[in-house]
């Protein structure tokens, strides 16, 4: 059930009696890691109020099709492209019906006619109404279409009868939208990432930085979360969207980057991709540093050793796996194996910043990793994005 883990499940709730099964069913969600909003009928807040699915969702619960509190008032688009997965439970006879129509006048059916997501139906109805041959064209129909049918079972029903038309348990309903989802990499851990450089400051003017742009960082974020983990990015002074289901701490120094890590701690993974400066101003003016004659044409600024983020966290009780960077622009394999060595790590990523092509603030990298025995894996130059997908499926491998 950890597939459901940072999944966004859009829950569509029709008009029946099942739909009291349905507040159970976001909880059930919920307590396997998913993100739920809730869409009703008009019919189904006959049976249960939204401020209950509200409550329980964590989120308010979508009514109209066109909201004038959402945002362009399309609120059918905003979800659509939201969701991973749209589950319909209950999902009445009169849904089937309408949606094997293509029917699209309400919230619920008009999302499902927009989304790329896949759609599950959880039928909940009479058993003479799931055997009429209407409904079962209906079904066929949609099941030709693609959309998935969850359920139903056979049971006791509302009414009095026995039959199949009863809506499945919360519990295999969860069940079944996991596997929707197939077990990703990272499904279910934590990852922490470190991108961009740091700023030192000597005065509220100037400060001490590096040309790193926070791409590769960025880039491992985004691949970390596709390969279905939690994704923290501590981030230095860049301008960069933040990746899609991606937590993102926004830091300044090399002290403000080791006390975020530290308060995201613990992860499993830890990816140091950030450009820290070793070195700081040991005294920070409180004014603009004016030119002074008497020190002729030069100045002295007087610099301490900043704390090591990488090795100050690979020593903690809770270690986690940890993977460092090691930009370079001479004797590259030489002094990424002796920081992987000094700074107790399992794996480093080294690359050559010389280089114009895969250095700083470009769109492509290539990168050799290499291990504790000292083996080199090498990533020959792609994109960012690919190459960080390639490290995303190592680093997983490694540490599985």
């Amino acid at each position: 059930m950890q597939r459901l883990h940072h999944k966004r499940i859009l829950l569509g709730v029709g008009g029946g009696i099942a739909a009291y099964k349905s507040a159970e069913l976001v909880r059930r969600l919920r307590d396997q890691g998913a993100e739920i909003r809730v869409v009703m009928t008009r019919a189904g807040r006959e049976f249960i109020t939204p401020l209950t699915l509200q409550a329980l969702s964590g989120h308010p619960v979508h009514l109209d099709l066109l909201d004038p509190a959402a945002e362009a008032a399309m609120g059918h688009i905003e979800l659509a492209r939201w969701a991973d997965l749209v589950l319909i439970a209950p999902a009445t006879a009169d849904l089937l019906a309408r949606l094997a129509q293509g029917d699209a006048d309400d919230l619920l059916t008009t999302l499902v006619l927009a989304t790329d997501a896949p759609v599950a139906l959880a039928p909940a109805m009479n058993q003479a109404m799931w055997r009429d041959p209407a409904t079962q064209a209906n079904v066929a129909l949609l099941r030709e279409r693609g959309l998935r049918l969850f359920g139903p079972a056979s049971g006791s029903q509302a009414c009095g009868d026995v039959g199949f038309g009863r809506m499945l348990e919360p519990d295999a309903l969860a069940q079944a939208a996991a596997d929707c989802f197939e077990n990703l990499l990272l499904t279910g851990r934590h990852v922490l990432i470190t991108a961009g450089p740091t700023q030192e400051n000597i005065d509220p003017v100037r400060y001490i930085t590096n040309h790193s742009s926070g791409k590769m960082g960025f880039a491992l974020a985004e691949a970390a979360a596709e390969a279905g983990a939690r994704v923290t990015l501590v981030s230095g002074p860049v301008h960069l969207p933040t990746p899609d289901r991606v937590e993102r701490i926004d830091v300044v120094s090399a002290r403000d980057m080791l006390a975020a890590c530290e308060a995201a701690m613990p992860c499993d993974l830890l990816i140091a991709a950030a450009a820290v400066a070793d070195y700081r101003p040991e005294v920070v003016a409180p004014h603009k540093l004016k030119k002074n004659p008497a020190n002729g044409e030069g100045m002295l600024l007087q610099l301490v050793r900043n704390p090591d983020i990488l090795a100050t966290l690979a020593k903690r009780p809770d270690r986690p796996f940890c993977v460092g960077f090691a930009a370079e622009t001479d004797n590259l394999l030489e002094y990424a194996t002796r920081k992987l060595l000094d700074k107790n790590l399992d794996l480093i990523i080294a690359n050559d910043v010389a280089n114009p092509n895969i250095g700083f603030n470009s769109e492509e990298n290539a990168v050799s990793v290499i291990d504790r025995q000292r083996h080199e894996t090498r990533f020959d130059q792609a994109s960012k994005g690919h190459i960080a997908r390639q490290l995303i499926a190592f680093i997983a491998d490694r540490y599985q």
